[in-house]
């Protein structure tokens, strides 16, 4: 590992599937080392993987599989910017259709628990707008929403 600061997220011995689907469903995404437990552990055996180094859209990350006493949660999440609805659509839908699951406001989860926020670039302009009706009203459109809909933020945002 080269980056002096790199995430280190806890799986429960699937750190390299995990790793191996964020590197075929994200842009500048990767599966560098793996490596093996020289000895036993209490969640794992000698020559069972034990982390997986990888990057998320050129974050550096750690797959650590720790064991299944701790969890992730919505206190960390990926915040992923699109550009257009396709690239919305494909993101979440595969995060969905990997055993994920939808939540609100352009949030999921990945079958590994792992929170992600799917957010469009047009929602953050529109809820940033210095229009502060036009805001509100993309703003109350989204909290209506799991997916995020381009189109319908836009016409909230018109008014």
């Amino acid at each position: 590992m080269n980056s002096k600061n790199t995430i280190c997220l806890w799986y429960d011995g699937t750190a390299l599937e995990a790793a191996s689907f964020y590197a075929k469903t994200f842009p500048d995404s990767a599966v560098g080392a793996v490596h093996h437990a020289p000895g036993d552990y209490p969640d794992g055996k000698q020559g069972h993987v034990l982390t997986v180094e990888f990057t998320v859209m050129g974050i550096p990350c750690l797959g650590l599989n720790g064991g299944p006493m701790f969890k992730h949660n919505e206190a960390f999440s990926f915040q992923v910017a699109t550009d257009d609805q396709a690239e919305t659509d494909r993101l979440w839908n595969a995060i969905i259709d990997n055993g994920g699951s939808p939540s609100a406001c352009g949030w999921c989860k990945d079958k590994w628990g792992l929170s992600w926020q799917i957010t469009p670039r047009a929602l953050i302009a529109a809820i940033t707008d210095p229009d502060a009706a036009a805001a509100k009203r993309a703003f109350d459109a989204m909290m209506e929403m799991g997916k995020i809909d381009i189109a319908a933020i836009e016409a909230a945002r018109r008014g």
